[in-house]
């Protein structure tokens, strides 16, 4: 008996257990480049220190110089500060590793859209980290030190300073990200532009409240990053609008596709036999071409039979059969991946009816 065939529970349970090795492994490789960008780093730590510590002394006053008040903080502070540094930069390879790891189960259209999600999302996150430290900083920073009171020096502890500075860098940076959000809920169809639109004034008082628990308790900080904040939900109601997706109430009042199995007339004049309900269950006016119905045997073998004597012409509809064709030779020759790509690709390009033979050959396949 193979292993295919064999009863044994395992069988079921090993492709969990391929994908939580792909995940291990591609763990282990975040680490790994982590690790080498931190090797990297950690010989300049002391110089990269001084370059995120440029804001805060430039504002300090004439002859004050920030202060160490742990002795292991002139090592473990820019050590720290490496690393951390080390995760920001390998931030498009860790991108990367999470989407070739969620690629296989994605249609290709939504991988077309995946990937420049990935790429503005990163770029983005940079440049609020760049807003930050070259807009933010100075003006904060500035306007902290002159209000301490007359007699009082001021003196920064190193650590606490790091603290702060990654904490609006990371703050910056995900705020920039709310174009992304904003075109990631339209795409999912769980809001639409109109809506957010009408949603505008709760979105800005939203984005002074998250600046006031992200950044430090002034004004300067929570406005620095509640502006930018609103202009970029603004694009993101710009670019939503490529992704909307179109109501089912559009979608049903659509011609609906000829029967399968009833060839298409010679004269040119003659219009097409419009689908009125189903052979599941004719008395319905219109059924949904996405909805899944298990189809008998005899079913599943009256369709293939039917989209295969179809005589329609064009190379798309040629292809899809053909692919249909291909589906079954890979089944008998066990080649199950390959199957599951075609039927994917049959549930993109494919009509009414070779979708739904799709579906019904994956859950056959999903039972097996």
């Amino acid at each position: 008996m193979s292993v295919a065939n064999s009863p044994d529970t395992t069988t079921k349970e090993q492709p969990l257990v391929a994908h939580l090795i792909e995940l291990r492994d591609r763990v282990l490789r975040m680490v790994l480049v982590v690790l080498a960008v931190f090797l990297v780093l950690f010989p300049f730590a002391d110089d990269l220190y001084s370059t995120i510590a440029g804001p805060m002394r430039a504002a300090l006053p004439e002859g004050s110089s920030m202060i160490s008040t742990k002795p292991i903080d002139p090592f473990l502070i820019p050590f720290k500060l490496s690393l951390q540094l080390a995760i920001f930069v390998a931030v498009p390879f860790i991108l990367y590793q999470f989407w070739a790891f969620v690629a296989p189960g994605l249609y290709r259209h939504e991988k077309r859209l995946v990937i420049p999600l990935l790429v503005s999302s990163t770029l983005l996150f940079y440049l609020g980290m760049a807003f930050a430290y070259f807009v933010v900083f100075p003006l904060v920073f500035t306007f902290l030190a002159g209000t301490a009171p007359e007699g009082v020096e001021v003196a920064t502890d190193m650590g606490s300073y790091l603290d702060f500075v990654m904490t609006l860098f990371f703050a910056f940076g995900v705020a920039f990200e709310v174009p992304i959000a904003t075109i990631i809920l339209v795409w999912m169809g769980v809001t639409t532009p109109e809506k957010l639109r009408h949603k505008r004034p709760y979105v800005i008082v939203g984005a002074f409240v998250a600046g006031m628990f992200l950044t430090p308790p002034d004004i300067i900080s929570q406005t620095l990053l509640a502006l930018p904040m609103w202009v970029l939900f603004e694009l993101g109601l710009i670019f939503s609008k490529g992704f909307v997706r179109q109501p089912e109430s559009e979608l049903k009042d659509e011609p609906v596709a000829a029967t399968a199995g009833v060839a298409m007339s010679g004269s040119k004049d003659e219009a097409p036999d419009e689908r009125v309900g189903s052979d599941i269950d004719p008395a319905r006016e219109y059924v949904d071409p996405d909805r899944f119905v298990p189809l008998t045997d005899d079913e599943m073998e009256a369709e293939l039979d039917a989209i295969e004597e179809t005589e329609e012409e064009g190379d798309e509809v040629e292809s899809v059969r053909e692919k249909l064709q291909r589906v079954q030779a890979c089944r008998h020759e066990g080649d199950i991946d390959e199957a599951r790509e075609l039927l994917y690709e049959i549930l993109e390009e494919g009509d009414v009816d070779q979708r739904l033979v799709a579906r019904n050959i994956l859950a056959q396949l999903d039972s097996e």
